[in-house]
């Protein structure tokens, strides 16, 4: 069985899977499988290509959040006239966020697909999201902006946008406190201190230090993690102070 441009001249029951899968999360038929695949290869199944370089999503991440970045500005700058450069900006940054990618790409199980040496139950999160990037990089090879544009739509900004919505979530509390603290003029610190824990995994201490005081503590996987986690600590502790 073959396909008009597609690269391949037949299919091993293998390629028949994956383009089944693949072309139910698109809504289309791919034209050039072998981009898709590359699409899902992690860098530890060290795969080469005829030229000697490396075969692994991360250039199609790149090139996927790109487009996807390009299109919700489009979509806001549509949707959201009154807002200026810096609503805009962030609106965005809450539609793109880490988070909210990982969650796209476990929405639509990508992690099925990955290709790699290692169990894929030793991936971390990021892992949803860094597919979900490769595949509309992949998406915008095969096949160009427009479907690009229609799957963003189709699969990110119709099931999930909603402006007002967005509009009070909160991507980091680590923004929020530092913002305050430099209006307020108020020295902080992130301190890290011994972890004691005693957890198989290593694990960062954090201490957030504003006006010499300790206002709150977290430990966690990473120390961005952890500051992240004393900052909304010190948000709810502040509340009423930052309202005012």
């Amino acid at each position: 069985m073959t396909f008009p441009g597609n690269i391949f001249t037949s299919h091993s029951k293998e390629d028949g899977d994956f383009f089944s899968g693949i072309s139910k999360i698109l809504g289309f038929k791919p034209r050039k499988l072998e981009i898709y695949k590359r699409a899902f290869l992690h860098r530890s199944a060290n795969q080469k290509d005829k030229k000697g370089n490396p075969m692994n999503y991360e250039r199609l991440e790149f090139l996927g959040d790109s487009m996807l970045g390009t299109i919700i500005s489009k979509h806001l700058y549509k949707e959201v006239p009154g807002g200026d450069e810096g609503y805009l900006t962030k609106m965005r940054s809450k539609i793109v966020s880490r988070k909210h990618l990982n969650e796209l790409g476990k929405d639509l199980d990508l992690l099925h697909f990955v290709e790699s040496r290692i169990p894929k139950s030793h991936f971390g999160e990021n892992i949803y999201g860094n597919v979900f990037e490769a595949l509309v990089g992949a998406i915008y090879l095969d096949r160009g902006y427009e479907y690009c544009e229609k799957f963003i739509n189709s699969r990110v900004i119709e099931p999930y946008v909603d402006i007002e919505q967005l509009e009070g979530q909160v991507i980091s509390y680590k923004s929020l406190v530092i913002e305050w603290c430099q209006k307020q003029k108020k020295e902080f610190h992130f301190e890290v201190y011994e972890d004691t824990g005693n957890d198989p995994v290593k694990h960062f201490a954090v201490k957030l230090r504003i006006e010499g005081r300790i206002l709150a503590k977290a430990r966690a996987t990473s120390k961005k993690k952890a500051e992240e986690k004393a900052s909304k600590r010190a948000f709810f502790a502040l509340q009423n102070k930052m309202k005012n």
